[in-house]
């Protein structure tokens, strides 16, 4: 009798631990076929642009317009290693990485935001020689067919933006979110271009390379916001507050759990993992407490998709005798 207890005591873990692991694997497949469409989308756009802007370019005699192009198809690049990021991070645990490898894509992360800080570097460099030796002055006047290729490629490339850091924030998804904003470097990049072919037709063709290094510092900034947030879930960092306070309201509200006694998080590439010891009446048995313990569980990594494994322990507390509360 005992023994068939036991048996159906392990059939009962062994399916929840089943359940967890499949949630687990669909939210892993969500993750990379986002990404992966979303990275193939912007591949195509790029693509587009680069040889529009490059003819444009050719046949409207500007040499922005030019360097526009170029920067686009630095932007296949970009998007290409993201592509290769997401997938390393998509594959399951093995024994060298037992804990998966979400952290490749963090590397992919920090690659772009290197990227981003060259890109930004080189603009920025070019703004200040030309305006350093005066060889502004000799910028051929362009024609209107460039000024509108930089209008077309400010609004694709905006548009790009938004919808990669929308779909970046929907998976948390750090690459994604590096390779959205070589979307917006490449739209700031059109808007110097902009700057630049219209006041050169104006007679100011000086105002093209001081766009050039305001469109640089833009550029700086986002590339050194995104590697620091990679170096974060790189070294172990916690949750932000919003998460954590959340999680230690959802697990104080859970029957069985008469406290809270730790709660400690830690980033692992774009997921979470969670570290819980809570309170349980001392005089319930080992699978009652732990039942408590893997709803616990359960719950966190419901209600918390970002959460890739919550590990829960029980400390006993002493209940009065005249006391039924939270008994089971």
């Amino acid at each position: 009798m005992n023994n068939k207890k036991t048996s159906e005591k392990e059939n009962f873990v062994a399916l929840d631990d089943n359940k967890n692991s499949e949630r687990e694997r669909k939210n892993q497949t969500f993750h990379s076929r986002t990404a992966f469409v979303i990275c193939v989308v912007s591949i195509a756009v790029n693509l587009a642009l680069t040889v529009f802007k490059l003819i444009a370019g050719i046949i409207g005699n500007s040499y922005a317009m030019i360097s526009d192009a170029i920067h686009s198809a630095s932007d296949v690049l970009s998007t290409l290693i993201v592509m290769i990021g997401v997938k390393v991070a998509s594959k399951k645990a093995d024994r060298k990485h037992p804990y998966g490898h979400e952290r490749f894509e963090c590397v992919a992360a920090i690659i772009l935001a290197v990227m981003l800080a060259v890109t930004g570097g080189v603009i920025g460099k070019s703004g200040i020689t030309r305006i350093a030796n005066g060889s502004y002055k000799d910028v051929a006047i362009p024609t209107y067919l460039a000024l509108s290729a930089a209008i077309v490629s400010i609004i694709t490339k905006e548009a790009m933006f938004h919808v990669t850091n929308h779909y970046a924030k929907k998976i948390n998804s750090g690459a994604l979110k590096a390779d959205a904003w070589h979307h917006r470097s490449d739209a700031l990049s059109s808007i110097g271009s902009f700057i630049g072919i219209l006041f050169a037709i104006l007679g100011f063709p000086i105002m093209d390379s001081v766009a050039e290094i305001a469109i640089s510092l833009l550029i700086l900034k986002a590339a050194i916001s995104i590697f620091k947030e990679s170096i974060d879930k790189m070294t172990d960092s916690s949750c932000d507050r919003t998460t954590e306070r959340k999680i230690k309201e959802l697990i104080i509200s859970l029957d069985g759990v008469l406290g809270l006694d730790l709660v400690r998080t830690r980033k692992f590439g774009d997921r979470l993992y969670v570290e819980v010891e809570i309170s349980a009446d001392g005089d319930l048995s080992l699978y009652n407490a732990h039942k408590i313990a893997d709803r616990v569980h359960d719950e966190i990594e419901y209600r918390f998709p970002e959460v890739k494994h919550c590990t829960v322990h029980t400390n006993p507390r002493i209940v009065k005798k005249n006391s039924d509360k939270d008994k089971q």
